[in-house]
């Protein structure tokens, strides 16, 4: 990959510089000092991914994230000397549209050796996002079944919500505007590091009135709760609705995989269910939203107006796997139509909250 460099310090540069060249496969395309650099070279000349530091002079990675990924949209790792630190800026920054994020390598200015494993974990994360933009992973054949009789079954409603690239964003909009009654437990798989699935978990808690923390083994679906997929292994549902997370299938680039946890529901949940695919890069989720549609489940995939990377929900909609294809800010309506609220909505609250996002 032609790598390109963002960031203000010397040291920083140079130790991303030479975690890059190291590995032998890869070159540096450019390097720019602040976030305005950035946005201009990248106009000129697109990398195949860029490595965005988050503090920064004159313009910083979030805004310069967003700017480049409205104009001249490309693969971008955030990459800060801190993400527990920074978490609510990787966040934001990961809502327009970085992929994912990874604390800087660590070099010592007098050895010239990194500490500890802090450049083979950049490394790793380098070899991830390389598989994740160039795989091309075909559509496989699937048969539509008859929709399952949904009426006679016994088990209550179900949200599922699969989101990679700006999922963020779209599902603190979308959680937002869910009321603290709302009937149906919520579950979601996006594609998010392990490292920092809780501080993501902590940060929508904190944008709507659900509890949001992250799925536990044993788990099951809870009515007022939203539980976030939290490791690197997917999460799955089992014939007794519990939940638990399982390294297979291996072969798999995104982990945890929207399409697994898709597919598991699809096959063991007897209730109703609502699944909404976000925006995000690859195909992961089509397949599985396209199974829950054949059992008879209502399928939402967001629009491309309202996506930062219209990857998967455009698989889903080229699949037909989707009921309606929806802008972001219809989608959370829609969940509350198909699962309607015993209480009446504070639509000003809400319109003031979705406003602050």
């Amino acid at each position: 990959m032609r790598i390109a460099i963002v960031n203000d310090m010397p040291l920083a540069i140079e130790s991303l510089r030479r975690g890059v060249l190291t590995m032998g496969v890869h070159q540096v395309a450019w390097i720019a000092r602040d976030g305005i650099e950035a946005v201009r070279r990248c106009a000129e000349d697109r990398p195949d991914l860029i490595l965005m530091d988050l503090l920064m002079p004159e313009m910083d990675g979030v805004e310069a994230t967003r700017r480049i990924m409205a104009n001249t949209p490309c693969p971008i790792l955030i990459v800060t000397t801190s993400i527990d630190s920074q978490s609510a800026r990787v966040f934001e920054a990961m809502g327009a549209g970085a992929l994912d994020a990874v604390n800087t390598p660590v070099l010592d200015p007098q050895s010239e050796i990194y500490a500890c494993d802090s450049c083979e974990t950049f490394q790793a994360k380098l070899k991830t996002i390389e598989k994740l933009t160039r795989a091309t992973l075909p559509a496989r054949p699937v048969y539509m079944k008859q929709p399952a009789d949904i009426k006679s079954q016994r088990a209550g409603g179900l949200v599922v919500i699969g989101s990679s690239t700006g999922g963020p964003q779209a599902l603190a909009q979308i959680l937002s505007r869910l009321p603290a009654d709302y009937p149906a437990p919520v579950i979601i798989v996006q594609h998010v590091d392990a490292q920092f699935a809780g501080e993501l978990a902590t940060w929508l808690n904190k944008q709507c009135p659900l509890n949001v923390r992250l799925a536990k083994e044993g788990d099951c679906a809870e009515v007022g709760t939203v539980l976030l997929a939290g490791t690197n292994n997917h999460l799955v549902m089992h014939a007794n609705q519990y939940l638990s997370y399982t390294h297979s299938p291996t072969e798999l680039v995104y982990r945890p995989s929207v399409d697994v946890f898709f597919d598991s529901v699809a096959k063991h949940w007897k209730g109703r269910v609502v699944a909404a695919l976000l925006t995000g890069m690859g195909r992961d989720g089509a397949q599985g939203l396209l199974r829950l549609r054949g059992r008879g489940a209502h399928t939402i995939a967001q629009d491309e107006a309202s996506c930062i990377v219209y990857g998967m929900p455009k698989a889903a909609a080229d699949l037909k796997a989707a009921v309606e294809v929806l802008p972001i800010a219809n989608i959370a309506p829609t969940l509350i139509k198909h699962f309607p609220c015993s209480a009446d909505i504070d639509t000003s609250t809400i319109d003031a909250r979705v406003h602050a996002l």
